[in-house]
């Protein structure tokens, strides 16, 4: 027997949705799948990994571990909107400046808790980004340019 289906009304990006689905759809799938919006990348699917971290009323939040229905009423923001009309922002750029992608597949999730690090404290030691970098797995570039592409911004005031 199908699984009844319930409304959800978030804000995702700046724009109003409301949607009727499952309650056990996650938050990744729907954000995925339902909105359109690929850049929340799901890799691990435990809450280990971070590249489907986004934020949820302004706070980073693991899509993967949250139901969508569970945002009900709250605003979400996802990679997509870190860059604007202007383009990338100082930490995108940043990021391709140090070489701190490869395969790209962590960035998404790493750029969202990066920008909010970086909201909250402006000037974070290298010690609070490596802190923050401890959620999220990247296979690819050690860290070290990671480390380096955040604390340029940091130290930047940008």
């Amino acid at each position: 027997m199908p699984e009844e289906l319930v409304p959800v009304t978030v804000t995702v990006n700046g724009i109003a949705r409301r949607e009727w689905i499952e309650p056990r759809l996650l938050l990744s799938d729907f954000l995925r799948h339902r909105v359109g919006l690929t850049g929340t990348h799901v890799g691990c699917e435990h809450g280990v990994c971070g590249a489907c971290t986004v934020r949820v009323d302004g706070r980073p939040a693991r899509a993967c571990l949250m139901f969508a229905v569970q945002a009900d009423g709250q605003e979400i923001e996802t990679v997509e909107r870190l860059a604007g009309k202007d383009g990338l922002t100082p930490l995108q750029l940043a990021f391709r400046e140090a070489h701190a992608l490869q395969c790209g597949f962590c960035t998404p999730g790493i750029l969202i808790a990066a920008t909010d690090l970086l909201e909250r404290h402006p000037g974070a030691s290298r010690e609070q980004i490596t802190e923050m970098l401890s959620g999220h797995l990247c296979r690819c570039t050690g860290y070290k340019p990671i480390i380096d592409a955040i604390e340029r911004v940091a130290r930047s005031g940008s």
